[in-house]
């Protein structure tokens, strides 16, 4: 589990894809790799990734073919920076809101602009997606805990403020860009359970 609160920024140091995956090597000089061992998890961009190899500034991963089919790292090239953290412990305090690192699908950035202090953006959810997302309620975008500010059938706001935009690389989105999207994992269990027979 994970909070969406990102505590580095970090870059794809290398990556190297096979006929059903791809093993990548992530890099930062400001997370902290010493408390992580073998088989942690950590989330990079929202989705969950289990470190097989540990240095003093990354790690390596392997990543699946669904997870490559349902997130943005099909798309993301050796260079791409990305937003890092690692699990949440028993002992931490929660300061954005449970996330699973599972990621559910890919939105689109169908606008960007300045209100105020803060940046805008208007985000299409895939349409599976759309009843999960309720206004004032959480969702993860590229693994960074947001609030929900308005939704209009499957377009959503968020509104990012300066030190979120700075401190992680939703600065560097722009109309027509793909972003994780992880929607409330307490949404998700309601649905199953109101469902079931």
């Amino acid at each position: 589990m994970f909070t969406g609160i990102i505590q580095a920024l970090g870059k794809i140091q290398s990556k190297v894809t096979y006929d059903k995956g791809a093993t990548l090597v992530f890099s930062s000089n400001d997370l902290d790799f010493s408390t992580v061992v073998i088989g942690d998890s950590i989330a990079v961009n929202g989705v969950c990734l289990t470190a097989i190899e540990i240095n003093d500034d990354g790690f390596k991963a392997d990543l699946s073919q669904e997870t490559l089919d349902c997130s943005i790292f099909g798309g993301l090239e050796q260079g791409s920076s990305v937003n890092l953290e690692k699990a949440l412990r028993l002992n931490q305090g929660i300061d954005g809101h449970l996330v699973s690192g599972h990621v559910d699908g890919i939105a689109t950035v169908l606008d960007r602009f300045n209100e105020g202090d803060s940046t805008r953006f208007k985000i299409s959810a895939p349409s599976n997606l759309v009843k999960y997302i309720a206004r004032k309620g959480s969702v993860c975008i590229n693994g960074v805990s947001l609030t929900v500010n308005n939704i209009d059938a499957d377009i959503f706001d968020i509104n990012i403020v300066p030190h979120t935009l700075v401190a992680t690389t939703l600065g560097e989105l722009a109309v027509g860009s793909k972003v994780n999207l992880e929607v409330d994992i307490i949404a998700r269990h309601l649905e199953q359970l109101l469902n079931k027979d």
